[in-house]
């Protein structure tokens, strides 16, 4: 049984040209980043680069309309950058991509090629459906600090991903709780893609296509569903 995966009717009006697309796999075989994952991060900073120009990443009309949405719900978006954002700008450093596994790498390469946020989380790991929602200030946000773990809550209004047992991404896409994340064991997993305005749904699918082809060449034999854009 697929995933559940919704967004709030507050988001939706707070952002209305948000469209999410899902790439739902099974049977993945993850392990250390290799040098094919390491290639598709290679050609991914070449194709951002190209697409940029001169231009600094937040100069991108998608970018642009992420700063805005983040905005919307009181983030400050010189600060607090989308991830698409925060891993391009890296990518056009020394510093390059950074290499953590095999689908990890896989999702980052697709953000940096199409400057797109995507997320990817351990479907074994989820509980209950996945939710858009802007957060009440209450949920718990389990993360790690100085090598402990602790719960930190998001701000009353911010606009969170989260699940039955609370929030699994914060600021949208910004910052990823490690208890669903994709680990060097996960198997299963979901990704999404998230677009606004100016950026089209046949944009979006292509990157989603493009993220599947991807998977099937790391995992082959996995089942992958690219769910319709949302």
């Amino acid at each position: 049984m697929s995933l559940t995966l919704t967004v709030s009717d507050e988001v939706r009006e707070l952002v209305p040209g948000f469209t999410h697309l899902a790439v739902e796999a099974h049977g993945l075989v993850n392990g250390p980043s290799d040098e094919v994952s390491s290639a598709l991060l290679d050609e991914a900073a070449h194709r951002l680069a190209e697409r940029l120009g001169d231009r600094a990443p937040h100069e991108d009309p998608h970018m642009a309309a992420w700063r805005e949405a983040y905005g919307a719900f009181g983030a400050k978006p010189s600060r607090t950058r989308n991830s698409a954002e925060a891993l391009a700008r890296r990518a056009l450093t020394g510093v390059g991509l950074p290499r953590i596994n095999l689908l990890v790498d896989a999702y980052n390469a697709i953000s940096a090629a199409h400057l797109i946020p995507v997320g990817g989380e351990d479907l074994d790991r989820i509980q209950g459906g996945m939710r858009l929602v802007r957060a009440t200030g209450e949920e718990p946000f389990v993360t790690v600090a100085g090598g402990e773990e602790t719960v930190e809550h998001p701000e009353a209004g911010e606009i969170v991903w989260c699940d039955d047992a609370g929030v699994t991404c914060r600021r949208w896409n910004w910052r990823q709780g490690p208890r669903t994340r994709l680990t060097e064991e996960s198997v299963n997993a979901i990704f999404l893609l998230e677009s606004l305005a100016p950026m089209t749904t046949g944009q979006l699918q292509d990157a989603g296509a493009e993220l599947a082809v991807s998977l099937e060449k790391l995992s082959p034999g996995a089942r992958i569903t690219v769910r319709t854009p949302e």
